[in-house]
């Protein structure tokens, strides 16, 4: 029985690799929600490369902007994260409240990177510090 749960693991696990791929995709191929973000948030930015990664549940896609932001996105489209170098995350995007608290933790950092999650909420400060919140957007934990 153990050699069998453990076969089965290692198939799994190969399977994963094997297809846990990476590949460029025009543009018109992302989901049609990942596709209306960009042109709402980013109207002015160039598409750098688009790509899937083609996972075994739910292909995910990177989006990257010749501005220097990297867009990733759920299989449907939904945003999974932002990085950018600059700060280029335009209004609308992270809550008000998160910003307003990220500016009184840390009035002259800016904001590089954004991670809705399901409960939660995470960003990335340019000063390597980290902050997260819970879905009501209160502050719940800052990290270096």
């Amino acid at each position: 029985m153990k050699k069998i749960i453990v076969t089965f693991a290692f198939v799994l696990a190969s399977l994963t690799i094997m297809h846990a791929n990476d590949r460029a995709v025009t543009f018109d191929k992302l989901p049609k929600k990942a596709q209306e973000f960009v042109k709402q948030y980013y109207p002015n930015e160039k598409v750098s490369y688009a790509s899937v990664d083609d996972d075994i549940i739910a292909p995910d896609y990177q989006v990257a902007l010749v501005g220097g932001v990297m867009l990733q996105f759920e299989h449907s489209g939904k945003l999974d994260s932002i990085e950018t170098r600059n700060g280029n995350i335009p209004a609308g995007i992270i809550p008000e409240r998160i910003i307003a608290t990220a500016k009184e933790h840390f009035p002259d950092a800016i904001i590089i990177g954004y991670d809705p999650e399901r409960r939660s909420y995470e960003i990335k400060l340019s000063n390597r510090m980290e902050m997260k919140f819970d879905s009501s957007c209160n502050l719940v934990e800052i990290d270096d």
